[in-house]
């Protein structure tokens, strides 16, 4: 399957003072293969190691400090030739530091070796940063990539051309039914590609509780052990956390009793290891943003709309026909993709109630309003008042109908949140 990532590979490959690269991203969202593919198509040989307490490896890293030392013992390890510009070396599951300090060498020499490092561990990048290397995240499939997998191409063509013309899209309904599917099999490529072979429901169900495992397994290493369990705790609680009228995570679903305090270092953790997306209430609108946001406010979303789908225990007669369902899953998606995108999060609040589920902030200190509209909420006003209130240029409605701009709002439908780049919005 395609991925948009690919294209940044080539740029990196081809840049005159190219440096070790450390992709990063969450599991299970195709990062190694991405990288395994592009060194099959692009080079001579692919040296792949696994560096996860790899001891081989780490000694190597660790003892020798020249370029070429390192480079002999990972050929005589690997049992392959590593040539300059023609081999790409791959060190998946980079967590060790002394790995790191020893790819530092390769950068500030400039040297004509193709190095990549792969990791899940966001935490660790501000151990490893270093003017030396080259940071790239990777996220998982958005609903363009997945339109490509389905040979949609030309589809997601013509989105991008609707919402950069301001005008309708012609095939709006197809667009609207491939995204229903998509929000069934969410972006991991590994149930994109089951969907697309055909397997059944209780097959896709089966491989995202399989991923659901994974990042689980993911917290069970966490070095304090009192907030493993509580990890968990958060995890299972976030669809019931979605289906309240009001999103804003609340203690006590998790059991009666159960404190901020306790579940703050653990619901830090799920964040910046990319299990959990949060957003924060703000009840007022400046620049920057961070400075308007309410700590102990916030919601939780799950990092993927297709596993909150299963965990939600939907099927899709129910996405057709429940509106309540539909929402939640929808207003996942837009948090994920903004998330991706590299937005940090905000939902506006005010002392009436009045809720714009999304307000970001781009590199040029714009601020856009994102309100979520579907039918049980039609008639929404909150953002035309928040707007108005704080005299915000421009905003943003979420519909399931075309695109067009009425006053100061344009309407997107739901299917073009991926068109709200940093390039675009």
């Amino acid at each position: 399957m395609e991925r948009k990532i690919e294209e940044f590979y080539h740029k990196w490959k081809n840049d005159i003072i190219r440096k070790p690269l450390i992709l990063y991203g969450a599991k299970q969202i195709g990062k190694t293969f991405s990288v395994l593919k592009f060194g099959q198509e692009e080079y001579k040989n692919t040296v792949y190691f696994n560096t996860d307490n790899n001891i081989d490896i780490i000694d190597i890293f660790q003892k020798e400090r020249s370029v070429e030392k390192i480079i002999l013992k990972l050929s005589l390890l690997s049992g392959e030739t590593i040539l300059k510009e023609d081999t790409l070396i791959v060190l998946d599951n980079l967590t060790n530091v002394e790995i790191v300090k020893g790819l530092k060498i390769f950068g500030s020499e400039h040297s004509k070796y193709h190095i990549i490092g792969i990791t899940s561990k966001k935490e660790k990048l501000s151990e490893f940063k270093a003017e030396e290397l080259q940071f790239k995240g990777m996220t998982s499939m958005d609903f363009e990539e997945y339109l490509w997998a389905r040979d949609e191409k030309s589809l997601s063509e013509l989105i991008k051309e609707s919402f950069t013309k301001r005008k309708t899209c012609a095939f709006h309904k197809v667009a609207l039914d491939l995204f229903q599917e998509y929000i069934v099999t969410g972006g991991f490529p590994e149930i994109i590609q089951a969907s697309l072979d055909g397997r059944n429901p209780f097959e896709l169900d089966a491989l995202k509780q399989k991923i659901l495992d994974v990042y689980k397994k993911e917290i069970s290493l966490n070095t304090n052990l009192i907030d493993i369990p509580r990890g968990l705790e958060v995890i299972n609680s976030i669809p019931e956390q979605l289906k309240k009228d009001n999103k804003k995570f609340q203690y006590g679903l998790i059991g009666a009793g159960k404190r901020a305090k306790e579940y703050e270092s653990t619901i830090n953790y799920l964040v910046n290891n990319q299990i959990v997306i949060r957003s924060y209430k703000i009840s007022s609108i400046k620049s920057p943003l961070s400075s308007c946001k309410e700590i102990d406010s916030f919601k939780l979303y799950s990092c993927d709309e297709g596993l909150l789908y299963s965990m939600l225990h939907l099927n899709q007669k129910q996405l057709y026909t429940n509106e309540k369902y539909k929402e939640i899953l929808y207003e996942n998606h837009i948090a994920k993709t903004l998330s991706e995108i590299g937005f940090s999060l905000y939902y506006y609040q005010s002392e009436g109630k009045a809720e714009v589920a999304f307000v970001v902030q781009n590199r040029m200190g714009q601020i856009i309003p994102i309100e979520l509209t579907t039918r049980s909420n039609s008639k929404a006003k909150s953002l035309s008042v928040l707007m108005k209130k704080f005299t915000v240029p421009q905003g943003i409605r979420i519909t399931e109908n075309n695109f067009s701009t009425k006053k100061d709002i344009r309407y997107i439908p739901i299917y073009a949140i991926f068109c709200l780049n940093e390039n675009r919005i």
